[in-house]
Formats: structure tokens, C-alpha cells, sequence
């Protein structure tokens, strides 16, 4: 019977591996939901950095864009993860969609996922986009 486990050198890999393009597409946002996680479920977190990061988004056969169009699309037809979206839509705009293709992609959500996913999906984009305008908040020091 074969392992049902990977090597530990291979996890090592697949997490450093998920960690920098996690750290590509989403940035901070990404690390702080790790670090939010840590507290909780410590494991999650390493699974949630091998698996969809070091595995599957780190594959060659598809671009980071295409791969945030996808995630966004699918997460807007979910309806039910606006906090994923959210950290999505951050990143979908870090590795080159404009606000205008993030739009598309909800206003075409409507057509698959119904009007109120693709609502719902705006709307999380538009606190998105006003976060991004805001001024940068000043630290105390």
C-alpha cells in the first residue's frame, strides 16, 4: 500500500513553494489570513499554502491572471465566501485584471450563478476598490 503521506522534504518544498505565490498574488492579504489561522487550525493553514498555492496554482499549463479570473469567477458564483473574494479580487488585480475585467467577470456570473451571486460579488469588488483608493492609514509610532 503507498504512503498517504508526502515526505517531509516535499512538504518542505510544496510549502515554500505555496508560500511565494501566495505572497505574489495576494501579498499581505494572504499572510494575514495564514496568520489568522494560526491560533485556530495551524494545519489548515499549511494545507491551504501546499495545496492551492505550491500545487495547483504553480502549475505552468495556466497564467496568475487566468487563474484569478477562474477563482473570482467561481467564487462570485458561490455567492456565500465574500471574504474569499475579497482577498481574490485584491489579487486578481495584483497580477494585471483591471477593475473593469473584475466587473465583467461578476456581470457574467449572472448569466451561470444568478443575479444575486453576481450582486453580491459587485459588491464585495467595490469595497475592494475603495479600499485600494483610500489614503494609506498613518502609523502611530
Amino acid at each position: 500500500m503507498a504512503p498517504t503521506h508526502s515526505p517531509a522534504s516535499e512538504d518542505s518544498a510544496r510549502y515554500t513553494r505555496g508560500l511565494a505565490k501566495l505572497r505574489e498574488i495576494d501579498g499581505d492579504a494572504g499572510q494575514r489570513v495564514i496568520d489568522a489561522l494560526a491560533p485556530i487550525a495551524p494545519d489548515f493553514a499549511r494545507y491551504l499554502i501546499e495545496f492551492p498555492f505550491g500545487d495547483i496554482y504553480t502549475r505552468p499549463e495556466l497564467d496568475l491572471k487566468s487563474r484569478e479570473i477562474a477563482t473570482v469567477a467561481a467564487l462570485t458564483a458561490l455567492g456565500n465566501a465574500a471574504p474569499q473574494l475579497k482577498v481574490h479580487v485584491h489579487g486578481a488585480l495584483n497580477v494585471g485584471c483591471s477593475r473593469q475585467e473584475v466587473v465583467e467577470i461578476m456581470m457574467q456570473m449572472a448569466v451561470y450563478a444568478g443575479f444575486p451571486a453576481a450582486l453580491n460579488g459587485l459588491f464585495a469588488a467595490q469595497e475592494v476598490f475603495a479600499q485600494r483608493d483610500a489614503p494609506p492609514v498613518a502609523q502611530t509610532p
